[in-house]
């Protein structure tokens, strides 16, 4: 009998059992409790779960999580039961209720499970008293008026049961969960339409209440200057929203805030209560010594009763008892893309910051993509450490945001000790419930985790958010008996860990610095003076290099380079040693990916940081700068745009990457990663100069999905900057580098250009206006020639394909120098050029005569003396397309490009027979004419035999490319399955 076949017997003897005595179990008398017991319990360990945790795990580990009740005004702040996996996240809430409730019409049950389930970001949760069972979808925003119709799945009775078994145990059961069947049905049964997740929202009401402050605290008190206001109304709402989260989990009273809504000055009475918050948690948080002020202001009544009464049930969708900090996080960084501005009618205005504008937004590194990282850094130089071992590493984000990946490796640290402690029964470290100690915690916190921003508003958000994630699992009672017991208060100062700064700017900025209130905004920062500790420590010798391993394959070393392994690498069992090597041992994060304009702190990156060769990034300086805050044998891993491994023109980053660093692991994300438009890699990289990994792990990310693809050499990468494929197989790079060595290149017989920009804000002669923006008079889907100005044909990619050309007199441009860019018309006046397509994942391109005019998104190459119709055939060829996915792999990808750049590295055969040469024009001349003719084709028999046509002329050209090259059949199979 199968385990299904199983559960189903034993769900139909509790069913037979409900049936016989369905009176008595219907009556108000039996309670939620004794259904529990007799019922629920019963139905889901017949689903395959350990509701009664017989293997005797602790409390974070078990796979189902018996919450605990708390009682607040009659209504329930937990939910009856969490399901998991192995301590994982959770999948799904189930809302128990005793049976003489009506689930099918009760709407406050409804309500109550939507809520959880929509604050914890879980996809689906259940209600069930064994008499009714309801799933409902919880990705849509409760509200409490829904009828309990809304966002509901499905409902039967228990007499449906047997006949709906399979649905029960293929999207619910343990082995449902294990095999993936649960993520289907989440992924194909919840409704998406309208769906509002809990972090947008949240960040809704974060906006809606820093503006009413902003006015408010602005209005009433004109003596702040702009920064002063950011820091009132940053610091009243984190207070805020950290005892409004105690309250939700039990730590304080509930309705403690509203207490002080009832009478005098609620500011005032507010400040009593962040006072007291001070002598128990000593957070920093409510630090008045140090924040002066904030005692000085003055905030109406009216506006602090409104953020708080909308904090509260019913008014308040969130429940903050199972709301991560990590989905607070989420939407705190897209809070921190925004500041306040006094404009100049001295009112408080609300906008994004310019360099949040200048990126596109704030974009929060999703958590698959955080556990990644910190697993592939932090976890690996935890492996076979003791937790004294563990203490000494410095862990650092240096553009920490609100904090994400800080607490990714808070939290991995918090999970590591937990599991040694247990299985050393180390004493005084856990909790009777096997948690960690909250000195234990406090200690890791204080131990290990450092980060660095420039906005003081993200520093306080990420030391909120840490000391959030110190908190869990605390309690009233908990924190009265450190406070009693133990003399302390609950929570760390965590002024000494994370700093506000400039990560790139070092404090000799102020050598040349004469505006200082432009120094303000750049914000000069010494990590060596604010970071003494981690500076001047003497390193311990075996915890920073795992990977010896690695080592131990590479053979043939020089003396030096021996003599040097010898005194860096740190094994888990070698004996302990020092070495004067300060830094840190983990530097991780996602920095800005934001240009650098040309201005002071350009001339100052342009002196200190050595490789930025053609335009500076920050995300580029950051990786320079990971090198100089390292210990020797550290580990970085970032989340950076793929530019850095396929823009020719980064060739010195990737240069000083190669020869400093250790490749270990190289994630190539398939889909994007942000909202935002940009591919990315993840690094995961060691500082070590003196030695190369013959075994870098590329691994790829789909669907949230990462999965290994296969290892490449890094002795093998160019030592000159090139290019780099991490994709490619090792049959792939020979075929490449033969193609290579064979051939000139576009850039060696042509000149490339860029098509037009029509339309650019204050570009142009006369300069364009918002009005032109709009209307865009000088384009047209008709020929305007006889009147206004110069019209002409305007050409753009989707106007043309492989040696076709679908313009049709119906895209015209009023040509000048009032157009954004118009570039030089001597260019368009080539009475034959050839236009490649800029968007797609390969080379498509085609012939165009004089005084047509190009968009920008065609590039327009002009040959100095080779024919253009031989350029043609060997650019629009299959080795062609071959090469070009080695130099920009993007294939697949859904906004891909072919740079000018990329047009420019395209190869040409050096050497090439007259005879071929012809054989080949006289191909792509009929090409053009066939593209042409099938236009105008009517008949389907007509047009079926010109794609014949055109195919047995493409596989020619196709063949006399190879010809020209000397491949293999086997080197043409490597192409032709590409």
């Amino acid at each position: 009998m199968t385990n299904k076949e199983k559960g189903l017997k034993k769900v139909m003897e509790l069913v037979a059992r409900f049936e016989e005595q369905l009176p008595a179990y219907t009556k108000s008398d039996y309670n939620e409790t004794q259904v529990r017991i007799d019922f629920i319990d019963p139905f889901f360990q017949a689903l395959g779960w350990d509701i009664d945790n017989t293997q005797g795990l602790a409390e974070s580990y078990r796979e189902v999580i018996h919450e605990d009740r708390v009682k607040v005004g009659g209504a329930t702040k937990a939910p009856d039961y969490s399901f998991k996996l192995s301590g994982g996240q959770r999948l799904f809430f189930v809302e128990a209720k005793k049976p003489s409730i009506l689930i099918k019409n009760a709407m406050q049950p409804a309500y109550q499970v939507r809520r959880y389930g929509w604050n914890a970001k879980l996809n689906v949760s259940l209600i069930t008293d064994f008499e009714e069972f309801a799933v409902y979808d919880c990705t849509k925003k409760p509200n409490p008026t829904d009828q309990t119709s809304v966002a509901r799945l499905d409902y039967l009775t228990f007499r449906e049961y047997e006949k709906k078994w399979d649905f029960l145990w293929n999207t619910f059961s343990k082995e449902a969960v294990i095999n993936g069947s649960f993520d289907k049905f989440v992924a194909t049964t919840a409704t998406k339409k309208g769906t509002t997740t809990v972090d947008k929202e949240f960040l809704t009401s974060l906006d809606q209440w820093r503006t009413l402050l902003a006015e408010t605290i602005s209005k009433e008190n004109k003596q702040l200057n702009e920064d002063e206001l950011n820091f009132v109304v940053q610091q009243t709402l984190d207070r805020i929203i950290f005892l409004r989260i105690c309250e939700d989990r039990g730590i304080e009273p509930y309705g403690s805030l509203q207490e002080a809504l009832k009478g005098g000055d609620y500011y005032k009475n507010l400040l009593q209560e962040f006072k007291q918050a001070d002598q128990k948690y000593n957070s920093g948080l409510f630090d008045f010594k140090k924040d002066t002020t904030s005692r000085q202001v003055s905030i109406n009544n009216k506006t602090l009763y409104t953020i708080i009464d909308q904090l509260y049930y019913p008014e308040c969708p969130y429940e903050f008892s199972v709301l991560s900090v990590e989905i607070l996080g989420s939407a705190y960084e897209q809070f921190l893309g925004k500041t306040i501005t006094i404009n100049t009618r001295g009112k408080a205005v609300i906008e994004l910051k310019p360099e949040v504008r200048k990126a596109g937004g704030v974009y929060y590194t999703p958590q698959y993509i955080v556990d990644y990282i910190v697993a592939n850094t932090v976890g690996k130089l935890t492996v076979g450490l003791t937790p004294t071992q563990v203490s000494e590493l410095k862990i650092v984000d240096p553009a920490c945001g609100s904090g994400s990946f800080l607490l990714g490796a808070y939290q991995y640290l918090l999970h590591w000790h937990k599991d040694y402690y247990a299985q050393n029964k180390t004493k005084n470290t856990l909790t009777p419930e096997g948690n960690l100690t909250t000195t234990e915690k406090k200690r890791i916190l204080l131990n290990n985790i450092y980060g660095v921003d420039i906005d003081t508003n993200a520093v306080e958000v990420t030391k909120l958010s840490l000391l959030l994630k110190c908190m869990e699992g605390e309690t009233q009672a908990s924190i009265a008996q450190q406070m009693t017991i133990f003399k302390e208060r609950v929570l760390p100062t965590l002024d000494e860990n994370i700093k506000s700064g400039n990560s790139l700017i070092d404090i000799d900025y102020y050598d040349s610095q004469l505006d200082f209130g432009e120094e303000r905004k750049i914000k000069p920062f010494n990590w060596q003076k604010a970071f003494p500790s981690v500076f001047n420590r003497n390193v311990q010798i075996d915890n920073s290099l795992p990977f010896k391993e690695q080592y131990d394959k590479v053979k043939n070393l020089d003396a030096t380079t021996k003599e040097f392994i010898s005194s860096v690498v740190r094994e888990p069992v070698a004996q302990y040693g020092t070495k004067n090597n300060g830094g840190f041992d983990v530097v991780i994060g996602n920095p800005p990916y934001v240009k650098v304009s040309k201005n002071n702190i350009f001339d100052y990156f342009l002196l200190h940081y050595q490789y930025q060769d053609y335009q500076q990034d920050l995300y580029l300086l950051f990786l320079e700068k990971a090198k100089h805050l390292l210990v020797e044998g550290g580990l970085f891993g970032m989340i950076i745009p793929n530019t850095w491994l396929q823009s020719v023109k980064f060739r010195n980053i990737r240069n000083y990457l190669v020869e400093n660093y250790f490749w270990i692991k190289i994630l190539h994300n398939k889909n994007y990663v942000f909202d935002a438009v940009v591919d990315t890699h993840v690094l995961i990289f060691q500082k070590n100069k003196f030695i190369k990994n013959a075994n870098i792990q590329i691994d790829i990310c789909e669907a949230a999905e990462i999965k290994k693809h296969q290892f490449i050499d890094q002795y093998q990468m160019p030592t000159n900057g090139d290019v780099i494929n991490i994709l490619a197989n090792n049959e792939e790079k020979k075929l490449f580098e033969k193609i290579k060595g064979k051939s000139i290149f576009v850039v060696d017989i042509s000149k490339t250009y860029s098509g037009i920009t029509l339309f650019e804000k204050g570009k142009g002669k006369p300069p364009q206006t918002e009005e032109i923006m709009i209307l865009k008079p000088y384009v047209s889907d008709r020929n305007k020639n006889p009147v206004g100005k110069n019209w002409l044909p305007l050409m753009r990619g989707s106007l043309m394909n492989k040696y076709a050309n679908f313009w049709n007199n119906n895209y015209w441009v009023s040509y000048g120098e009032w157009l954004g860019a118009p570039r030089n018309p001597k260019i368009f006046e080539a009475k034959e050029k050839i236009i490649v397509r800029q968007t797609g994942d390969s080379i498509v391109a085609t012939i165009i005569g004089e005084n047509i005019i190009c968009r920008k998104n065609l590039h327009i190459l002009i040959a100095d003396t080779l024919s253009h119709k031989f350029i043609l055939g060997v650019l629009n060829s299959k080795l062609t397309n071959f090469y070009y996915q080695q130099i920009n792999p993007e294939k697949g990808e859904a906004l891909a490009e072919v740079k000018k750049t990329h047009v420019e590295q395209l190869p040409i055969p050096k050497n090439y027979e007259k005879l071929i040469q012809n054989q080949i024009i006289s191909c792509v001349e009929q090409l053009l004419t066939l593209n042409k003719d099938l236009r105008t084709a009517n008949l389907d028999t007509q047009k079926q035999q010109i794609k014949m046509r055109i195919d047995y002329n493409e596989d020619k050209i196709n063949a006399l490319v190879y010809q020209l090259y000397n491949l293999t059949d086997e080197e043409i199979k490597i192409i032709e399955n590409n």
